[in-house]
């Protein structure tokens, strides 16, 4: 018994690390710098077709990683924010009905453990240890599934988003200083493509998933993007606008 219960101690250490904990800062992440790769290098890739001077290819890219950056971290903030203020309002209903019925809050608690599994008196017994422990915390974590590593972090996915996509941003703005005129927007594309798959094969791992199929996913929709901006860009040229 000793034995077991050092196992599920080590098990449940602080320094264990699931997948699942990243989802709030991974999600924020690979959407900021796959935005900021599509968005950046469809933009140039647009404005080049239409025949546009290179100053103006990289003033679109520029300008396109600030709005950018801002833009998702201003839409990741207001987001996030609302998700928290939902949490926030409901732990606070949750301490108003402690507050007034604990009794009915700990048979909510046992039903909750009954409809897991657990033998009636198992359930009844499990509710009142962690009620006696922290009856807010088992609520909270048992019904709604908050947890300190789970809930809402509005600066931590605006940051993160912002400066994702800057990164994202980065690699065709460059590839646009480096390459020659006659071949910047392939030599665009071609990074922009290549930069998306590592960024599949890499947000992938870290979520335990597939890396080729999130390679391709990200790849088909960032080609998409600029194949649809290539021909925007060549249209609006075409006419001399």
């Amino acid at each position: 018994m000793v034995a077991f219960q050092t196992m599920v101690e080590a098990q449940l250490s602080p320094g264990e690390s699931h997948r699942s904990q990243r989802s709030g800062w991974l999600r924020a992440a690979v959407l900021g710098a796959d935005d900021g790769i599509v968005a950046t290098a469809s933009l140039m890739i647009g404005v080049a077709a239409s025949n546009a001077p290179a100053a103006a290819v990289l003033v679109a890219g520029l300008a396109g990683l600030v709005a950018g950056a801002l833009s998702m971290a201003a839409g990741e903030y207001v987001s996030v924010s609302s998700q928290r203020d939902a949490e926030n309002a409901d732990v606070a209903l949750e301490i108003q009905e402690h507050i007034r019925d604990p009794e009915y809050e700990l048979a909510e608690l046992t039903a909750l453990y009954i409809h897991r599994g657990l033998e009636p008196g198992l359930a009844e017994q499990v509710a009142e240890q962690l009620s006696n422990h922290d009856a807010l915390a088992a609520h909270l974590r048992d019904e709604f599934g908050f947890t300190a590593d789970r809930r809402a972090r509005p600066s931590q996915a605006a940051m993160v988003s912002a400066l994702s996509f800057a990164l994202g941003a980065a690699a065709p703005i460059l590839a646009v200083v480096v390459a020659p005129a006659t071949v910047r927007i392939p030599i665009v594309a071609v990074v922009a493509l290549l930069v998306l798959a590592l960024l599949g094969v890499a947000g992938a791992h870290a979520g335990g998933a597939h890396r080729g199929r999130g390679a391709l996913r990200v790849v088909i929709g960032g080609g998409l993007a600029m194949g649809a901006t290539a021909l925007l860009g060549r249209a609006i040229g075409g006419v001399g606008l």
